[in-house]
């Protein structure tokens, strides 16, 4: 983390603040006047900038101004006089994250800076994305006329529409699109619109001003500030509450939009990229999506094409997974024999690009051998080949995308019916790593909740079987009370439950 900048023509007041971020762990580098600060800024950037709005030559504004205009999502303390209502009004305007009125408490002072110092850290995570866009790997002719699309469009601004399956690659596309346009040096701003709640939904677009609503305690920049002069992605574009979608129109139109509880029309120089698992003109004529709205995204439209129309792409796909699943865990890289190569390569894979990922990472951690055979796999696919016949609650199934991730000894007892990849009491364990690592690498939100959901209802439905349906002896013997285990069966929409 970069240290906090405090720039103050008074000593004690630097020295009072370096004293108190020192007790909090936090780095600070301090300046006696707003020139020499700027010199600075041409070599580093602070976390958090705390200036002094009063100094000689140039003022706290000044900086304020500058540093705005080069780096819009730092955050900028400005420390003003009790009395100096209009200096504090003229740094709101002019972009302060918030002002300190002298004489300050010292560990309010803290908590504001803990504050802006958050808020910088999560602009930094946005903003910064993955350091490098991640390879699309594809030699069927279906792909080969996406490549030649993203060449065709790469010196282009024009909005682009993309469609395809659920876990095809959608979000490779949008980067690779980003990254070889003109505007590949700015950021690259991704948000899935359906994995945000309808009310956030339009603050995380349009940012919100201080006091937009409960608990907005600071302005807060949204994605279309972040994207500036950048690409902005918004991912499962179909899904966007239909009041959201004007506003998003409005901003496609004219360019211009407001923050939350805002006043000031801001102007977004941002190329939007949509993409959309579903029928946009089957979602227009049951009037779930604007017709108008529709058009302006469909300028460009890039279908993507599914798994099981690239076929061939298979084996190149599962090598690279591998190798990758192999990196990120620390282990040796395994290997797929032809035969079993040849029967993934059959599968229909609902989940296309993003199950087969998966699919490795659990190969990387739980197939006993380096080269891995059919009888290797999950259950779940060769069953529904023919391949295995199917033992009585062997798995309880992870779902994630479209991929059913089984975890070892999920009847509750770990006995006969336990495969053998689970003699390990920690085997699950590693399975559960792979999963997390293989969904925050794909960017899913909410992991932890999304998880401990489906971990709570394997348990929940395992001791459910166990007690023949039976909740208060399923509650029992999982160490949970009465009242949690009825809670949690309506909260989770278990069935087959029965009062003892």
């Amino acid at each position: 983390m970069k240290p906090i900048w405090i720039v103050d023509d008074d000593e004690s007041i630097r020295w009072v603040l370096e004293k108190a971020l020192a007790r909090e762990n936090l780095a600070t580098k301090s300046f006696a006047n707003a020139r020499d600060a700027i010199a600075a800024l041409e070599f580093e950037t602070p976390q958090v900038l705390v200036s002094d709005i009063r100094m000689p030559g140039d003022s706290g504004l000044d900086l304020l101004q500058l540093v705005k205009s080069r780096f819009p999502g730092l955050p900028v303390i400005i420390i003003t006089a009790f009395s100096d209502l209009d200096s504090a009004v003229a740094a709101f305007q002019g972009g302060a994250f918030e002002y300190l009125a002298k004489p300050f408490d010292i560990d309010k002072a803290v908590e504001l800076i803990r504050r802006a110092l958050d808020e910088s850290l999560r602009e930094t995570s946005v903003e910064s994305g993955p350091s490098e866009t991640p390879e699309i790997l594809g030699q069927a002719p279906a792909m080969q006329e996406v490549f030649r699309a993203i060449g065709r469009l790469s010196q282009s601004n024009v909005t682009v529409l993309i469609t395809g399956e659920s876990g095809s690659g959608k979000e490779l596309v949008a980067r690779a699109l980003h990254k070889h346009s003109p505007r590949a040096a700015q950021p690259f701003i991704a948000l899935n619109t359906a994995a945000i709640p309808k009310d956030l939904l339009e603050s995380e677009l349009f940012g919100h001003e201080r006091g937009a609503f409960t608990g907005a305690q600071t302005t807060r920049r949204g994605r279309f500030e972040q994207a500036e002069n950048g690409t902005l992605f918004l991912d499962e574009i179909g899904d966007m509450p239909f009041d959201l979608q004007t506003r998003l129109l409005r901003v496609l139109s004219d360019g211009h939009f407001y923050r939350v509880g805002g006043h000031q029309p801001l102007k977004a120089n941002v190329r939007v990229i949509t993409a959309t698992h579903q029928n946009l003109e089957q979602r227009v004529r049951e009037g779930l999506f604007r017709e108008d709205l529709y058009h302006r995204l469909n300028v460009i439209r890039l279908r993507l094409p599914s798994l099981r129309e690239r076929r061939e792409d298979i084996p190149i796909l599962v090598r690279h997974f591998l190798v990758q699943s192999a990196k990120q865990l620390g282990v040796e890289a395994k290997r797929m024999s032809d035969s079993t190569l040849q029967f993934l390569s059959g599968l229909d894979l609902p989940g296309n690009v993003r199950q087969l990922e998966n699919l490795c990472n659990w190969i990387t951690v739980m197939a006993p051998g380096q080269t891995v055979e059919v009888k290797d796999l999950p259950l779940e696919l060769t069953q529904e080949q023919g391949h295995a016949p199917a033992p009585a609650e062997s798995y309880a199934p992870i779902q994630h995308h479209g991929t059913v991730m089984p975890i070892p000894g999920a009847d509750g007892g770990g006995g006969a019916h336990a495969p053998a990849a689970a003699g390990a009491p920690d085997a699950w364990l590693g399975l559960l790593e792979a999963q997390a690592a293989s969904m925050l690498s794909g960017g899913q939100q909410e992991v932890m909740a999304v998880l401990g959901r489906q971990f709570e209802s394997a348990l929940i439905r395992t001791a459910l079987r166990h007690t023949h349906g039976r909740k208060n002896d399923a509650a029992v013997r999982l160490g949970i009370g009465r009242n949690t285990i009825t809670r949690k069966i309506a909260e989770l929409g278990i069935d087959g439950a029965k009062d003892d």
